[in-house]
């Protein structure tokens, strides 16, 4: 994903060091309702062995699957979701497996417990109205630009970044770029400041065909290392 050959974290964790981090390996995927079930099995039996993951991608739709996987070792769960778009249709161009519908379904099946947004910059009525039937909060980008950091998290934290979130100035390579987003240090601060424990996570969405300068893919290295650096900070319940 990156040349970058630091591994430290800076909060000074050597995310290389034996029993920190593995890869599991990639998945080759159809473009059905197949490869989310396949997506969910796949993580079904690394929690089993009680490991925590971080999936990578790719199309947000995959954020169906990785959650509901994690719930069934997760009694409660809050989802902290950084993007620009609140993935809240209840289908979208006649798809409900589409990218733009995934929380909509796991509020629906109530494998969200408290589902908080950051970064939204592209509401409109339909998922608005979507957003106050499951009582989503959101911080929209008016919100947070004004200082309005007012959430708390009430649950063990799978936190879902789609790459999106941030201004198309620090990640370009997404499909869908939206001006007027977070910049990189925000992020972090975020994911620095989560006080529960993180039992899963996905960073979705980087499209490396749109990214001719090649600043995306480190910054999703970055990210990779950060969270796993906040995992190991805290106690997970999965470890309990």
């Amino acid at each position: 994903m990156s040349t970058a050959t630091n591994r430290w974290s800076e909060g000074l964790l050597d995310t290389g060091a034996p029993g920190v981090m593995s890869d599991a390996g990639d998945l080759v995927l159809s473009n059905n309702r197949g490869a989310l079930q396949k997506v969910e099995e796949e993580l079904l039996q690394l929690l089993a062995d009680r490991r925590r993951p971080i999936v990578l991608g790719g199309d947000h739709s995959i954020s169906y699957a990785s959650i509901r996987a994690v719930r069934q070792y997760s009694p409660k769960l809050t989802v902290l979701h950084f993007d620009a778009h609140p993935d809240l249709y209840p289908e979208f161009e006649g798809r409900r497996d589409s990218h733009a519908c995934q929380f909509a379904h796991l509020l629906e099946e109530q494998c969200i417990d408290q589902l908080v947004q950051v970064g939204i910059r592209t509401m409109n009525d339909v998922q608005h109205l979507q957003a106050e039937r499951f009582a989503v909060e959101v911080i929209d980008m008016q919100r947070w630009a004004g200082g309005d950091r007012a959430y708390a998290l009430k649950h063990p934290v799978y936190v879902s970044i789609d790459v999106d979130v941030f201004d198309p100035a620090f990640a370009p390579g997404v499909s869908h770029r939206e001006p007027g987003g977070l910049d990189v240090r925000s992020v972090l601060t975020a994911i620095e400041s989560i006080d529960q424990p993180i039992v899963g996570a996905d960073i979705v969405e980087f499209n490396p065909s749109r990214d001719p300068v090649g600043i995306t893919a480190p910054l999703c290295a970055k990210l990779v290392k950060e969270l796993v650096a906040a995992m190991v900070k805290r106690a997970s319940a999965l470890d309990a």
